[in-house]
């Protein structure tokens, strides 16, 4: 009861878990510094959950200078082993518009000069980790099940495109994007997920679409406010489906 096998990792729009009880608060120092924030474990409906905002609690981190690798290093210190990442993204493909949720399969890194490795440093033995599926199937099938059992709508599978930010992306990045085979553009899923592969993490991502990117949908220009907007109405959606995903974790221990 007292470790966390389950962690939320929370995106833009997520920086406090509604429900969480009896919470602590562990300001861990990590080999590679400081995490973007304390993490929060506690208690959810009778089940151990540990949450971090991944841009700090006041939104003060940008996505290509959060410490991706504190924070996953020290996830796992607190004994997680599962990572449900929430992200907000844009949409790209038509059915993909503001309020979607989606738990997409495939990623394409566009991003750079972001430490993506806990292997580089000084030293170092090289090691190369097996990514073609950088989504764990058997999270993403569970937090499926889990949308099923909170009766909310969800799209299976896509392709999220990873930019460094940031700024958003140019009408030309995005159909470049699109061309690629990218289904959601955002700034922080890599090298998030490649950090838990390299812990031996389960890692999955429920992504929150808070907007069409650049030229997609009616072609209408976005405001940060309108983001901040949509994402309020669609992150209470979050709580129930974590709830729902303890539940068929419980059932299957």
């Amino acid at each position: 009861m007292n470790t966390p096998y389950l962690a939320i990792i929370g995106g833009s729009g997520l920086y406090a878990f509604e429900g969480l009880e009896n919470t602590r608060r562990h300001a861990i120092d990590t080999p590679y510094g400081a995490p973007s924030c304390e993490i929060l474990t506690g208690d959810f409906s009778c089940h151990r959950l540990a949450f971090l905002a991944r841009h700090g609690e006041q939104h003060s981190v940008l996505p290509h200078r959060v410490n991706y690798r504190a924070n996953l290093w020290a996830l796992h210190s607190l004994g997680v082993r599962r990572v449900v990442a929430v992200n907000a993204v844009g949409g790209i493909r038509a059915d993909m518009g503001s309020g979607t949720m989606v738990v997409p399969d495939q990623l394409i890194d566009y991003s750079y000069g972001r430490y993506s490795s806990f292997y580089d440093t000084d030293n170092a033995k090289v090691k190369h980790v097996e990514f073609a599926e950088p989504y764990t199937q058997s999270l993403r099938q569970d937090l499926l099940a889990a949308m099923k059992l909170a009766e909310l709508p969800v799209i299976a599978g896509g392709c999220y495109g990873v930019t460094q930010g940031p700024r958003f992306e140019t009408r030309a990045e995005i159909a470049r994007m699109r061309r690629d085979g990218c289904d959601l553009v955002g700034m922080t899923s890599m090298p998030e997920a490649v950090l838990a592969c390299e812990l031996g993490m389960d890692y999955a991502c429920l992504a929150l679409v808070s907007n069409f990117a650049a030229g997609c949908g009616d072609g209408q220009a976005f405001t940060v406010e309108e983001i901040l907007k949509n994402l309020s109405t669609i992150t209470v959606n979050v709580p129930p489906v974590v709830l729902a995903l303890l539940k068929l974790q419980g059932a299957a221990a």
